[in-house]
């Protein structure tokens, strides 16, 4: 049986809230996200003693574990079962290795491979490429060049399992919107869509993600935002918040697929 730590939020309305939902996916994507905003920020809440098992927290986020319930969410609203039980089985889908847990390494830790296999299980589609997205091979190593910040890397056949799946990882392209890129093709980008933050950080693929959601004429990102401590929109547009940060070189976009 699979072990689940589970942690709702008081605010029960989430339920009847998203299945009232009837928008096309990117909107109903920024609908459930909006109804977050304000939530904590939290890192490490994925980090339980013991043995793997999934996490389900609706009360505060990071930046990946927001992006992934709110998919979860718009999911269940989409087909009509927002039941605590499907809830699980969507973000257990989403955050492992081909839906399956296995140990600390099955779960996907870097943004580039939760990418690539989400896409294969038709969770999204990364569209980086059709947005004149430039080829990327970087090596990937931050979590075993720095496995003091992980409890789970203590052991060396774990810093193994890690490293091999880094490796991996190091072979492969991904495509990133450059930052001059990205403003030009800002038109391009929808309401919903999630945005990766490239990250310049040695070892390291993405550094952030959000979604991009428009108010009025300006583009803008809705994200758990570590800065601001909570779930939040940016106030400034989306290219000035990638221009501003000296550690991002561009974007990645991919697009939620109704399923």
């Amino acid at each position: 049986m699979m072990e689940t730590e589970i942690y709702y939020s008081e605010r029960k309305e989430l339920w009847q809230y998203t299945m009232e939902q009837d928008l096309y996916p990117g909107e109903l994507v920024i609908e459930i996200g909006r109804f977050f905003l304000g939530a904590p920020y939290h890192a490490g809440t994925l980090d339980m003693p013991g043995r793997e098992k999934l996490v389900v927290n609706l009360a505060e986020f990071d930046c990946v574990t927001f992006v992934e319930t709110v998919l979860a969410l718009a999911g269940c609203a989409a087909t009509g079962k927002l039941l605590p039980s499907e809830l699980q089985k969507r973000i257990k889908s989403i955050r492992y290795r081909q839906g399956k847990i296995d140990g600390y390494e099955s779960r996907l830790h870097y943004f580039t491979d939760w990418l690539r296999d989400n896409e294969k299980k038709k969770v999204l589609k990364d569209i980086s490429r059709d947005l004149k997205g430039k080829p990327v091979r970087k090596k990937i190593n931050f979590m075993t060049s720095h496995s003091d910040l992980y409890a789970a890397l203590k052991t060396p056949a774990m810093v193994d399992r890690m490293r091999r799946i880094e490796k991996n990882l190091s072979r492969r392209t991904f495509h990133v919107i450059g930052k001059k890129t990205a403003n030009a093709i800002k038109a391009k980008i929808r309401s919903g869509d999630i945005i990766a933050f490239a990250a310049g950080q040695e070892g390291l693929d993405i550094a952030h993600a959000g979604f991009a959601v428009r108010q009025g004429k300006s583009l803008r990102l809705l994200h758990a935002s570590s800065k601001e401590g909570v779930v939040a929109i940016s106030k400034i547009s989306l290219a000035a918040y990638l221009k501003s940060n000296k550690n991002f070189t561009g974007i990645i976009v991919a697009r939620f697929c109704r399923v």
